[in-house]
């Protein structure tokens, strides 16, 4: 057996798979579908396997924006767009395709943009009077 961790990976089949459908996604975005569908992992763990799929050329990057706002670790905030690769092959999981036609109707998404608008508020600094 080789040194090392194996090349094929149960979570990035799952993400090739989640991408397959979503077309294009960012890695936070990735990882919330991700464990909405599939069971829990990291998002670190979410994140090594994107650029992991990337140098296997299972994923490439589709591209890179800059979100200016008022993070908890800066005015800036980096998104890597991911699409899938050349050499991913993906299988068309018919969970992930009921989870994003449902996701797509408008109430899911808003409840998703309410969710991550809180999820800011919360973690920013309070205001002084």
């Amino acid at each position: 057996m080789p040194r090392g961790r194996p090349p094929q990976s149960e979570i990035r089949k799952n993400v090739i798979e989640l991408l397959f459908q979503m077309k294009k996604g960012y890695g936070y975005q990735i990882a919330k579908f991700y464990n909405e569908i599939f069971p829990q992992v990291t998002q670190r763990s979410i994140y090594y396997h994107l650029r992991k799929g990337v140098q296997l050329k299972e994923l490439v990057v589709h591209k890179i924006e800059e979100e200016r706002g008022d993070f908890s670790w800066g005015s800036i905030a980096e998104k890597i767009y991911y699409s899938v690769g050349p050499q991913a092959q993906p299988k068309g999981d018919q969970r992930v395709a009921a989870f994003l036609t449902q996701w797509q109707k408008p109430n899911l998404k808003e409840k998703f943009t309410r969710f991550v608008s809180k999820f800011r508020q919360e973690k920013s600094p309070p205001t002084k009077p």
